[in-house]
C-alpha cells in the first residue's frame, strides 16, 4: 500500500493496531474483509457513520476510504499479539509525528480521535481538523458518537474545492 502526501486529503489517527491476531490490515481501524465480527471500535465507528450520513457498512474493509485520498494511521504503528499499546515506547510516536506535520503542511483534513491522535493537534489549522474522543467501547459516549467527523471533514473538503469522500 502507498498513498502520496499530494493524493493525501484526509488523514484519520488512531491509537495502535487491533491486538487481536489476524485484525489489523495496515490500514487504522479497518480489518479485512473476511473478518466476520468487527471490533467494537469499528462497530462504533460504523454507527457514527450511519447516524452522520446514512451510511451502512457490510464489511470492515476500509481500503475504498484508502484509494480516495484518506489515510488511516495509528500514533503506534505496531503492537504486540493479544495487548495494546507493548510497542508505545519504541519510537514510533516521534514518525507519526513527523507524518502529521507534513500532512498538516499540505492542508489535509485531520480527523483525530482519541487522546494520543489528539496531541497531534497543533500540526493542523484548526478550520481543519476535527478532534473527538477515541471510537473504542470505553470513550465513544463521552463524545465520539454525535460528533459527526464524516459530515464535517466532507464540508470542509467541498470548502477547499475537492470531492467529497464516499464514506
Amino acid at each position: 500500500m502507498e498513498q502520496s502526501i499530494e493524493s493525501t486529503k484526509v488523514v484519520i489517527f488512531g491509537q495502535d493496531p487491533y491486538p487481536t491476531q489476524g485484525h489489523a490490515d495496515g490500514l487504522a481501524f479497518s480489518v479485512a474483509k473476511e473478518v466476520s465480527r468487527l471490533p467494537a471500535s469499528l462497530r462504533n465507528i460504523f454507527s457514527e457513520l450511519s447516524s452522520d450520513c446514512g451510511v451502512t457498512r457490510i464489511n470492515g474493509d476500509l481500503s475504498d476510504w484508502f484509494n480516495q485520498g484518506v489515510m488511516l494511521i495509528n500514533r503506534i504503528l505496531t503492537t504486540g499479539v493479544g495487548a495494546s499499546l507493548t510497542h508505545a515506547d519504541i519510537g514510533w510516536k516521534e514518525i507519526t509525528d513527523a507524518v502529521a506535520k507534513e500532512l498538516g503542511n499540505h492542508q489535509v483534513v485531520a480527523l483525530l480521535w482519541g487522546k494520543s491522535a489528539g496531541e497531534l493537534s497543533d500540526n493542523f489549522k484548526p478550520s481543519l481538523r476535527i478532534e473527538s474522543a477515541h471510537p473504542s467501547p470505553l470513550s465513544a459516549y463521552r463524545g465520539f458518537f454525535g460528533s459527526k467527523p464524516f459530515s464535517r471533514c466532507n464540508n470542509i473538503l467541498k470548502a477547499q474545492g475537492k470531492t467529497p469522500i464516499r464514506w
